[in-house]
C-alpha cells in the first residue's frame, strides 16, 4: 500500500495507478451493431437465380404461342411445368407431347438444360453479374454440389463439365437416333432423340413421344431402354465418381467416396430390380403378361430410372403397394452427390448405413473399406436425412388437409411427395387433379429437393461461431 512517509533506499513502492492501466479499455459505440447482410449470401443467390429461371419459364409457357391449341395455359399449370422442368423432376399436370406447341417444348427443353448441369453455370454467372465475390462457404457449397475435389478452380471445373456434358448429349442423341430413325422423319427423329438424350442424362423424366406416357410406346425397342438407362446412370452417379473412375480405373485405388457410392448404387439397383420383378411378376397391368427376359430387363430399367429419373416403360401407376413403398425409399435416397439427381444422396445413405453396421460390430467410430469416416460427416449425413424426412412428413400431412378427405390414398400422396422431393417424377397420376394448394406444396418440394436440405440450412441459419469449450460427457440410456 502506498504511503506519504519518508522511505528508505530499498523500500518497495506500489503504485495503484498501475492497476488502472492494466484494466481493459472499453469503447462505447453509438448506433446499431453492423451485421453482415445475409440476403445476398451465396446459397440464397442460387435460390434467387433458380426462382428467376422458374418464373421466366412459367411466363413463357403461359403464353398462347406455347400451347398447341393457341390458347393461354392456366398459370398453375404453366408454373408447375416450369418448376418440374427446371428442377429436372418430370412431374406433369398436362401432357408434354400433346398440350405444348413446338415453342413450348423448346422452352421446356431449355429449362431442362439450365436446370441440370447448366444451372450451376447460370448461378456462377449470376454471382459475377451482381459483383459479389464468392465466399469460402459459397465455394464449398458449389464444390460439394459439383463434386469437385478442391475448393479453388470452380470456374475451370464448370467449363470442363459443360464440355463433357455436351459430348454425352451428342453421343446419347446419336444412339437414340439410330433406333428412332425408322419410326419418324429425319427432322422429327433428331428432335425426339435430342430431347430424350437431355432428359435422360439430366434425370428429368420428360418425353415428347406422341400418343404415349413416358417410354411405354417403345417397349419393343429394347436398345433404347439400354441407352436411356446408361445416360441415367451417368447423370445420376456424380461427377467426382466419374472422374475418379476415369483416372484410377481400379477399384482398390478409388477414393472411399467412390467405393461407397459404387457399391451402394449397385446394391440399390439389384435390390430395386428384384423387388419390382417379384412384386409385379403376376401383375398383368405392369409386366405380368411378358416373358421372363422382358420382365427382368424392364424390372432392372425401372430400378435404375425409378430412383432418380422417373422414365417408365410400363403403366407405373398400377404397381402394387409393396412396390410403391419400396420405391418411396429409393426415391428418397436419390442419386450421387454432385449429380443432377435429387434426394438425400447415395453418399448420405451410405454413411448412415456404415454407421449402423459399425455400431452393430461394437465400433465406437464409423468405418468402411478400412477407413474411418469423420464424425462431422456422420452428423452431416444424419442431419440431411432427418431434415429431408421431416420436410416430407410435414408436406404429406398437409396434403391430407388440403385435398378432399378419402379422395386419395395416403400412400399415393406420400409417393407423390417423395417423388417431388427426390426430383424423380414418378407419379400415381394424382398431380393433375390436386388442388392449387396441393400443387404449390409439390412445387416447393421440387425446389427444396433440387437445392438440397443442406444448402437451405446454410442459407438460413446464422454463421457459426467458434466454440472454445466443451461440456462434460454424460451417458443416457438407449434401448
Amino acid at each position: 500500500m502506498a504511503s506519504n512517509e519518508p522511505r528508505g533506499f530499498n523500500e518497495p513502492v506500489i503504485r495503484r495507478s498501475r492497476l488502472r492501466e492494466m484494466r481493459p479499455t472499453v469503447l462505447k459505440l453509438r448506433g446499431r451493431r453492423q451485421r453482415p447482410l445475409r440476403l445476398f449470401a451465396t446459397p440464397l443467390l442460387l435460390l434467387y437465380g433458380f426462382a428467376a429461371l422458374i418464373g421466366l419459364g412459367g411466363l413463357l409457357l403461359a403464353l398462347p404461342v406455347s400451347s398447341a391449341g393457341g390458347e393461354f395455359t392456366p398459370w398453375r399449370d404453366a408454373f408447375f411445368t416450369s418448376t418440374s422442368a427446371a428442377t429436372v423432376t418430370g412431374l406433369t399436370v398436362v401432357s408434354t407431347a400433346d398440350h405444348w406447341s413446338a415453342f413450348g417444348k423448346g422452352v421446356i427443353f431449355a429449362l431442362m438444360l439450365m436446370g441440370g448441369i447448366g444451372f450451376m453455370g447460370f448461378a456462377t454467372f449470376l454471382l459475377t453479374l451482381v459483383g459479389q465475390r464468392t465466399t469460402l462457404s459459397g465455394q464449398m457449397l458449389i464444390r460439394d454440389t459439383l463434386g469437385g475435389d478442391r475448393i479453388g478452380g470452380v470456374v475451370a471445373l464448370l467449363r470442363r463439365i459443360v464440355i463433357v456434358v455436351i459430348g454425352i448429349y451428342a453421343l446419347g442423341m446419336a444412339l437414340i437416333f439410330w433406333q428412332m430413325s425408322s419410326e419418324f422423319s429425319t427432322g422429327d427423329a433428331l428432335w425426339q432423340s435430342a430431347f430424350l438424350s437431355v432428359s435422360s442424362f439430366n434425370n428429368a423424366g420428360l418425353t415428347i413421344l406422341p400418343h404415349t406416357d413416358s417410354l411405354e410406346g417403345i417397349n419393343s425397342k429394347f436398345p433404347i431402354l439400354v441407352f436411356v438407362g446408361g445416360l441415367i446412370i451417368l447423370g445420376g452417379i456424380g461427377w467426382s465418381v466419374i472422374v475418379d473412375m476415369y483416372r484410377r480405373r481400379r477399384f482398390s485405388r478409388f477414393t472411399l467416396d467412390t467405393k461407397m457410392i459404387i457399391t451402394t448404387s449397385i446394391f440399390l439397383w439389384i435390390a430395386g430390380g428384384l423387388v419390382f420383378f417379384l412384386a409385379e411378376y403376376s401383375n398383368n397391368a405392369t409386366i405380368g403378361s411378358l416373358d421372363i427376359p422382358e420382365k427382368s430387363g424392364i424390372a432392372l430399367f425401372h430400378s435404375v430410372s425409378g430412383r432418380t429419373a422417373g422414365l417408365t416403360s410400363t403403366n407405373f401407376s398400377e404397381i402394387r403397394d409393396f412396390t410403391k413403398l419400396f420405391f418411396i425409399g429409393l426415391m428418397f435416397i436419390g442419386g450421387g452427390a454432385g449429380s443432377v439427381a435429387g434426394g438425400i444422396k447415395v453418399g448420405t445413405f451410405a454413411v448412415i448405413a456404415a454407421t449402423v453396421l459399425s455400431s452393430i460390430r461394437g465400433r465406437s467410430q464409423t468405418e468402411a473399406f478400412g477407413r474411418e469416416i469423420p464424425r462431422a460427416q456422420v452428423y452431416r449425413a444424419v442431419t440431411v436425412a432427418i431434415l429431408g424426412g421431416g420436410l416430407i412428413f410435414i408436406i404429406s400431412l398437409a396434403l391430407t388437409f388440403t385435398e378432399e378427405a378419402g379422395h386419395f390414398a395416403f400412400l399415393d400422396m406420400l409417393f407423390e411427395a417423395v417423388s417431388a422431393f427426390g426430383t424423380t417424377g414418378l407419379s400415381m397420376g394424382i398431380a393433375p387433379i390436386l388442388t392449387l394448394w396441393g400443387k404449390i406444396m409439390l412445387m416447393a418440394l421440387m425446389i427444396l429437393g433440387r437445392l438440397g436440405p443442406l444448402a437451405l440450412a446454410l442459407a438460413l441459419i446464422p454463421q457459426e461461431e467458434g466454440v472454445v469449450y466443451r461440456y462434460a460427457e454424460e451417458s443416457i440410456r438407449i434401448g
